[in-house]
């Protein structure tokens, strides 16, 4: 059987579920080509992602993928959550392509954006030996179960940016979360069906938001995506609005 024979046309609601899993993941298991055997090996990260949607981590100098990645950037991470029973019947997704050190101008908004989905990793993720990695997404393998496999290609996963927005997402989160608990609640509720646990905004981009509570991450989609941060305010106000409302109901 060729390979187009397996593989399934790709449409909106195949690209929102492939990038929520890149939304939602907290670790994957990110593959380097070793230098010393030159195999690729693979070792567990835990990762974010920027606003554009790409896998961010941070990797120790210590750890052999580091040296790895700055012999051959080329690489791959695979994400998805196992959950009970087949672990193949869940849905996961590998991205491949180049992972660069963040430089240091985005350093910043890429540690708020990984704390707010790793706050214990506040405790060596500024050791001098820590930096952290982005993944430049050039395509990727969805599958969504059994009989369910799509090839992505980079625009299928990724989100316009703003660099606009990148400088009002920090004080917007940190707006939210202080003064409207009870909107981000209702976001939770009536967006990605969590009606318990202590929701939190934790990062925002043109496409929508991700939500935790403790380990367990959701996300919740612009419909349509924002085009400017100019939008953001009104389009959550118009969120909580909706949501109370069905709340009532």
């Amino acid at each position: 059987m060729a390979k187009s024979d397996v593989l399934r046309p790709i449409d909106a609601t195949v690209r929102r579920d492939a990038k929520t899993i890149l939304r939602t993941a907290r670790y994957g298991a990110l593959a380097t080509a070793e230098p010393s055997i030159g195999v690729p090996m693979a070792s567990r990260v835990s990762v974010a992602t920027d606003s554009e949607g790409a896998p961010v981590f941070p990797i120790s100098q210590l750890a052999d993928h580091f040296g790895a990645l700055e012999k051959n950037p080329r690489a791959s991470v695979l994400l998805g959550e196992p959950g009970r029973g087949d672990p193949l019947a869940h849905p996961r997704i590998a991205v491949a392509g180049r992972a660069h050190r963040v430089p240091d101008r985005d350093r910043n908004h890429i540690r708020q954006r990984f704390l707010a989905r790793h706050p214990k990793a506040a405790l060596y993720v500024d050791f001098a030996d820590f930096a952290f990695w982005r993944l430049e997404i050039e395509g990727g393998a969805f599958n969504g179960g059994f009989g369910k496999a799509y090839e992505m290609a980079r625009d299928d996963l990724v989100a316009p940016t703003d660099h606009g927005f990148q400088k009002i997402e920090h004080g917007a989160v940190k707006h939210m979360n202080d003064d409207h608990a009870d909107a981000v609640a209702l976001y939770a509720s009536a967006f990605a069906g969590r009606t318990s646990g202590n929701w939190k905004l934790a990062c925002l981009d043109l496409e929508g938001f991700d939500l935790t509570s403790g380990d367990d991450v959701a996300r919740v989609w612009f419909d349509p995506p924002l085009e400017s941060a100019e939008e953001l305010r009104p389009r959550l106000i118009a969120l909580a609005k909706q949501a109370r409302s069905e709340t009532v109901r």
